[in-house]
């Protein structure tokens, strides 16, 4: 019977402190932010009500400073409201170290509701120096979270094209209602150099100056993935997901680099998951589409395709005019149009390689003090040369085409249906794709404005043509083999 009534009583204080706290967790949420409520209140558990005393317990010590640091006010108020002006609070920590989970009785610290039971009062200490994490003050005397973005790096100087149209408007819708739209999480994948960071930056950046409340971070993967791996090392696991789950919107680069991490990949999840639910902005870059991602859980993997997923492809020659003439506006600089046209026309790999003959270009013009022409411009681009042949374009495989077939190059891009010069075209564009990094987009609209899929039946009609047809397959081996002998630069 004794032991039936200790029970009884046991039971009974745990329901009347479940009740305080539950009192306290509808005036706390009548004064905060549902946002705020979700994150910091909601995981709160009371635990016990002893002596006027009531124990919270925290999912960890990141909490109790958050916590005793912006709401201890708020707390004090709605506790000495149900249980008195002689309430107390006290904390009971979690702390996880893998194998075994101890709790850590932590009185509160603020004057408005401090225990005065020094039995309570045991402060830890650790042999393991505290994980600090790089964005913000050591210790969270305040909440300052540095963005990392690069203010260079904006709509304005990120020029607009076929090849990256999609991934740019989305960008900016995004940056209107961060969260709040249909591409949560934006994925922006391209090969190296496309403008993937520049994208994810110039997002963030007019995230900034649109919402100047929200907190916005770019992390590069590399750098999340040594801070997961130093948290782990600290026993911070807790505190490292709970830091990232501060964030309104998380930038991450080069996401493919979590391929075959399982441990960063499950922190990932439980990151990605919280901000997604609370409309928080994902945005990601890779060199990769997601379906090209091995390594990675299928349950995350599904998560990125949520949203969007956007290509970024390699510039046409009016884009690449663009970016080189933006560069040049924005370093205060002057070219002639035929150098611009020029670098444009050979350099056709990357962005990266573009404005680096450019900047090439000017050094060699200023270092032997003579104006910039072509014979400069041709040892700058040498260099940038990958091959030992000239870098083909599509304007110089129509033109050589044009010639063997005794054409005139725009007569290929003309709507005629004559067999002679519909399968002069198609040549044309088979070339076109195999010998240059062009788009199939790009490809069909230089062909007057044709789409992909006409491309794509004239690729398949050369390669069947060749199979059956002696005299075409001869055409073209013959044109190939121009192409391979195009002089040097």
């Amino acid at each position: 019977m004794r032991v039936e009534g200790m029970i009884k009583n046991t039971d009974t204080m745990q329901k009347n402190c479940q009740e305080v706290w539950s009192k306290c967790m509808e005036m706390i949420k009548e004064n905060v932010q549902q946002e705020t409520y979700e994150t910091w209140f909601k995981p709160v558990v009371a635990i016990k009500l002893e002596n006027n005393e009531l124990t919270l317990q925290l999912p960890s010590h990141f909490y109790y400073e958050i916590l005793e640091e912006k709401y201890v006010h708020l707390l004090s108020k709605a506790i000495k409201f149900y249980l008195g002006p002689d309430a107390k609070l006290s904390y009971s920590v979690k702390m996880e170290n893998h194998e075994n989970a101890s709790n850590i009785q932590i009185p509160s610290t603020k004057s408005e509701i401090k225990t005065q039971n020094p039995s309570i009062q045991v402060p830890t200490q650790s042999s393991k120096p505290n994980v600090i994490n790089p964005f913000i003050i050591p210790g969270l005397q305040k909440l300052t979270i540095q963005s990392q973005l690069n203010p260079n790096y904006t709509f304005e100087t990120f020029i607009e094209g076929d090849c990256n149209r999609l991934a740019r408007s989305a960008g900016i819708g995004i940056a209107m209602k961060p969260g709040k739209n249909s591409f949560n999480p934006l994925f922006i994948y391209g090969n190296v150099a496309l403008g993937k960071t520049h994208l994810a930056h110039a997002i963030g950046n007019e995230v900034k100056k649109l919402h100047p409340n929200k907190v916005v971070l770019y992390v590069p993967c590399e750098k999340f993935l040594s801070q997961f791996v130093d948290s782990v090392k600290n026993n911070q696991i807790n505190e490292f997901i709970n830091f990232y789950q501060l964030i309104d919107v998380l930038i991450v680069d080069d996401i493919q680099l979590l391929m075959g991490k399982e441990k960063t990949q499950e922190a990932f999840f439980t990151i990605f998951n919280h901000l997604h639910q609370n409309d928080k902005q994902l945005i990601l870059t890779s060199d990769v589409p997601p379906k090209d991602m091995k390594g990675i859980e299928e349950r995350l993997l599904s998560r990125f395709k949520w949203g969007l997923s956007a290509d970024l492809q390699v510039p046409d020659q009016e884009t690449r005019i663009a970016i080189l003439k933006s560069k040049m506006y924005h370093e205060g600089v002057e070219m002639p149009d035929e150098i611009i046209e020029y670098v444009a026309h050979h350099i056709q790999t990357n962005v990266r390689d573009l404005e680096g003959s450019l900047i090439g270009i000017l050094a060699q013009s200023s270092f032997n003090r003579k104006e910039i022409d072509l014979e400069i411009a041709h040892k700058v681009i040498k260099n940038f040369v990958t091959n030992n042949h000239r870098e083909l374009s599509i304007e110089s495989i129509t033109s050589t085409v044009a010639e063997y077939f005794k054409l005139k190059p725009e007569t290929l891009k003309e709507k005629s249906r004559k067999r002679e010069i519909v399968q002069a075209r198609q040549i044309a564009m088979y070339f076109s794709k195999e010998c240059t990094k062009s788009s199939l987009k790009t490809i069909g609209l230089y062909f007057g404005g044709r789409d992909h899929s006409t491309v794509i039946h004239a690729i398949n009609t050369v390669n069947d043509l060749c199979d059956t047809d002696k005299e075409f397959r001869r055409y073209v081996e013959e044109l190939r083999k121009k192409f391979k002998n195009t002089p040097n630069l």
